[in-house]
């Protein structure tokens, strides 16, 4: 009779977290910043087939890193609960708060019941309406949930675009000088040129579905108009 491998608690843990983490730092990162009018989502994206920031309801996007495949799951599943969550009761209680803790407890569950955590991160941004604040909301590998303010970012790169964005965030910004900056912290963190950008916006002025994504040359015109 064989004695079956033990591994601590402990290290399993440890090693479940380090796995997830090379995977997510393989990523391309992502970065929100709330400007005057609403937030704006943004991130090196070479590809312009496979999107990584994508509207999930009226007032809420969606943004993920790390494996596409598990993060398109999940964004999947977002959008299906907003959709039945809206249809049960109404559009107004379909919050980034209710489809972030959602995902909270399922990436809690995988982390602490599978034996592969997903090699994700993910982004919940809603816009305020009738003057209520933005809403950032960061969701970790293991389900750990953030509540940011003002600016977030994920994936590898994470740390050093916070610190870039940090030297230069305003509070009156408008979306030119919100592109501007969030371009100035991507080029700061990856020490090179980022080879293509993926962009959009939650703006109230566009209706009710708030999303909207930004064109290249939209990007390209805010980035010159600051030089």
């Amino acid at each position: 009779m064989s004695i079956p491998f033990y591994v601590a608690p402990e290290q399993l843990v440890r090693d479940k977290a380090e796995f997830a983490r090379k995977g997510i730092a393989r990523g391309r990162s992502i970065l929100a910043i709330e400007y005057d009018r609403g937030v704006l989502l943004i991130a090196e994206n070479p590809s312009s087939a496979l999107h990584k920031i994508s509207e999930m309801y009226d007032r809420i996007a969606f943004a993920g890193v790390g494996k596409y495949n598990e993060f398109e799951t999940l964004r999947k599943a977002g959008i299906r609960q907003a959709d039945l969550m809206g249809y049960l009761y109404s559009r107004s209680d379909v919050t980034a708060q209710g489809i972030a803790t959602a995902f909270s407890q399922t990436l809690g569950s995988i982390f602490s019941h599978e034996m592969k955590p997903y090699e994700v991160e993910v982004l919940i941004c809603e816009v305020g309406a009738d003057g209520e604040p933005n809403r950032l909301f960061k969701v970790s590998y293991d389900g750990t949930l953030f509540d940011e303010r003002r600016f977030c970012a994920i994936g590898g790169k994470a740390e050093a675009l916070a610190d870039a964005v940090r030297e230069g965030f305003r509070d009156d910004m408008d979306l030119p000088a919100a592109i501007r900056l969030a371009v100035q912290a991507f080029r700061a963190a990856e020490e090179r040129e980022p080879e293509g950008w993926e962009a959009a916006v939650l703006d109230l002025s566009n209706g009710r579905r708030a999303f909207r994504r930004l064109g290249e040359s939209e990007i390209t015109a805010a980035i010159e108009g600051g030089d």
